[in-house]
């Protein structure tokens, strides 16, 4: 990629995580961001057609970072359920800073519905079968969007009483995923 292009490209996120970070994406302007970025409103629509999407596209590679950040660590999430707890526990708390400022206000809860998309995905990917079993879809629901939860609702809080707590509850949650259902044979 072109030197200039990446500076403008490294400018305009800037300057949207400047702005992102005093207030609500509903009320930042091309105008505004092209000001603080050095520069003009063409330059801007060359790259995104708007605001939304540049804000869709860093929301998508925010999480994108965290599911990687998941998904090498651990094979499988049904194998060791408290490890893939802690794990994406890390991987919110080491993108904690970017999160906070994509993912304030009104957009809270839809980072959670996009991480609970991408895991079921990913995990979908490695384990067709899963894909048409609904104790796993809701037990996984279940998890991401209650650590997720527990996450953003006890951020003050100390982290490892949090990924502890957590863990207990997923582990002794475990067997009702784990184990083969004589029921279903």
């Amino acid at each position: 990629m072109d030197i200039r292009i990446e500076k403008t490209e490294r400018a305009i996120r800037n300057a949207f995580l400047e702005l992102r970070a005093a207030k609500p994406l509903e009320k930042i302007t091309v105008k505004e961001l092209c000001s603080l970025a050095c520069i003009n409103k063409s330059t801007f629509y060359s790259h995104y057609e708007d605001i939304y999407a540049l804000s869709q596209m860093l929301e998508s590679e925010t999480i994108t970072t965290v599911i990687k950040n998941i998904s090498s660590q651990q094979e499988s999430p049904f194998k060791d359920p408290d490890v893939f707890t802690r794990n994406l526990y890390m991987a919110l708390v080491s993108n904690h800073s970017l999160i906070n400022i994509l993912f304030s206000g009104t957009e809270k809860s839809h980072l959670g519905d996009c991480l609970e998309t991408e895991l079921k995905r990913l995990i979908v990917e490695k384990y067709p079968q899963y894909e048409t079993d609904p104790e796993k879809d809701i037990m996984l629901s279940f998890c991401i969007q209650g650590c997720f939860h527990a996450y953003l609702n006890n951020q003050k809080n100390d982290l490892g009483t949090l990924i502890h707590v957590s863990e207990t509850i997923v582990r002794k949650l475990a067997p009702l995923y784990i184990e083969e259902r004589r029921e279903h044979e």
